[in-house]
């Protein structure tokens, strides 16, 4: 298992989301990004919580944000390199990030991610 402090580990989310190009990043909505060290259930890298954008409807407000978790020791048992780390983390946060707008598991495996 390669070590990645948390605080990398951290900026390295945050950059894989400055990768979102922007007219998506634009209409992210009520969504927050966050590190976890540990999922609740083994194998998983990362999480979404909440409404996908293309449920919401006019009922919508007032709603806690939807939440993206990204696993850290998973991640960094599968690695064993720092660039792993990197393409690992962005490919999670894409993979979550699209849970966020609608596509499901299945959708994401056809189109290879």
């Amino acid at each position: 298992m390669i070590d990645v402090p948390l605080e990398r580990f951290e900026e390295l989310v945050s950059e894989a989301l400055d990768t979102i190009p922007p007219g998506l990043a634009k209409v992210m909505d009520n969504v927050v990004v966050v590190v976890v060290d540990d999922p609740p259930e083994p194998g998983l890298l990362g999480l979404y919580t909440g409404i996908p954008l293309t449920e919401r409807g006019d009922w919508y407000s007032g709603v806690l944000p939807d939440r993206i978790e990204i696993y850290r020791n998973p991640t960094l048992e599968i690695c064993q390199t720092p660039e792993e780390v990197v393409e690992e983390v962005r490919i999670t946060v894409v993979h979550e990030i699209a849970h966020h707008f609608g596509i499901d598991d299945d959708r994401l495996h056809e189109l290879g991610w």
